[in-house]
């Protein structure tokens, strides 16, 4: 919410100006609209007052893919469009969400995600992956498209080891400040994948071959907070014996 007297931009839930103390006008959860005082319902759009957003549609790639990956990524994507990659899926989300959900008001759940996701795109960012999509408590990120790496297998392993250090830390405090548990659990696959068409915003269409993507998605629900689940062939691979 923005201060209509310093134009300081508060959090939504804020009732007073964290840049000069001003009052600020209540605003509709939903839509966003000035409440007048007493309002149980917003005139606009008819939201109760107190309401959780709904879900805001996640950013296109663009916008927090670093400017020298959405770089290579533009230079090279005409020389990739429409062929067959060998790609490793990378899936991650959070363990036991829906009762953490229930802990946590709808505010403080999101912060307590956005710091789980900085943490696991810096991971994907470092070892040039993408993350190709969120899936609420989660993400689904691609090593070897829409940037080429022979070693992509290599690279997904090493990011999510990466995930996982980073979240030893964060979950400590969490578990200190908040007195809840936080875990990821990660699963990852090698397979063919189409891609697509990739926009200026780096939005990627891609078509999975086979069990892809949908094998990834299975180990990731197999596995317990804390844990990397991978296929035998990535386990086996003398690139990743060499490697870590």
């Amino acid at each position: 919410m923005r201060c209509p007297s310093c134009a300081h931009e508060n959090r939504s839930q804020a009732k007073f100006c964290a840049g000069c103390g001003a009052g600020l006008p209540r605003g509709c959860a939903q839509c966003g609209a000035e409440l007048p005082a007493g309002a149980r319902f917003c005139d606009a759009c008819g939201t109760g007052v107190g309401a959780a957003p709904a879900p805001a549609t996640p950013a296109a790639p663009g916008a927090y893919t670093p400017r020298h990956l959405a770089e290579k990524i533009l230079t090279s994507r005409s020389a990739i469009e429409g062929e067959r990659k060998l790609v490793t899926v990378l899936f991650a989300d959070v363990a036991g969400f829906t009762a953490l959900s229930t802990k946590l008001d709808p505010e403080d759940l999101h912060g307590v995600m956005d710091g789980c996701f900085q943490r696991v795109m810096e991971a994907v960012h470092s070892y040039e992956g993408t993350v190709n999509q969120f899936t609420g408590d989660g993400v689904m990120a691609l090593f070897g498209a829409p940037i080429a790496h022979e070693d992509h297998a290599v690279r997904a392993v090493a990011a999510a080891l990466d995930m996982q250090r980073a979240l030893v830390g964060y979950a400590a405090d969490l578990r200190e400040s908040r007195a809840i548990e936080f875990g990821l659990r990660i699963g990852l696959n090698t397979g063919p994948v189409v891609v697509g068409k990739i926009g200026d915003d780096l939005r990627m269409d891609y078509t999975a071959q086979g069990e892809t993507v949908n094998l990834a998605a299975r180990l990731q629900a197999a596995g317990e907070a804390g844990a990397v689940v991978t296929t035998r062939a990535i386990a086996r691979s003398d690139m990743i014996k060499l490697s870590l």
